[in-house]
């Protein structure tokens, strides 16, 4: 059985979410007060944890798209406050409006009967 297309195209968004992550807070914005294992922690960690419900990506794909909320909040304000790192922030609101999207795509509906 293949996967559906918004079951890739979520699950893409996820590692791209997660890569950014690592990117933004690890190598383009490195945190100078507070440990840098404290921040990727905060950031990259919550998004691994949904791997442990990988053989079932529908569910996997819920969860991610729960924590995306978090993410979407954390891109607009850093969007807002920050100028410098305004790049990553849309990126961030981008990827986790992609995961909602193909969380809302990958619903289906029970088919009604037709009255008749």
């Amino acid at each position: 059985m293949s996967t559906p297309r918004e079951q890739v195209t979520g699950l893409v968004a996820w590692g791209a979410l997660v890569l950014l992550q690592l990117a933004w807070h690890g190598v383009m914005f490195p945190p100078t007060q507070v440990s840098m294992l404290l921040i990727l922690g905060i950031t990259v960690v919550p998004l691994l944890l949904p791997v442990f419900s990988l053989p079932d990506k529908r569910r996997a794909l819920l969860w991610v798209g729960i924590l995306s909320l978090f993410y979407f909040c954390h891109g607009i304000a850093e969007a807002w406050s920050s100028p410098a790192e305004r790049v990553p922030a849309l990126l961030e609101i981008g990827l986790t409006l992609l995961l909602i999207g193909t969380l809302g795509a990958g619903v289906r509906r029970p088919k009604t009967p037709t009255p008749g």
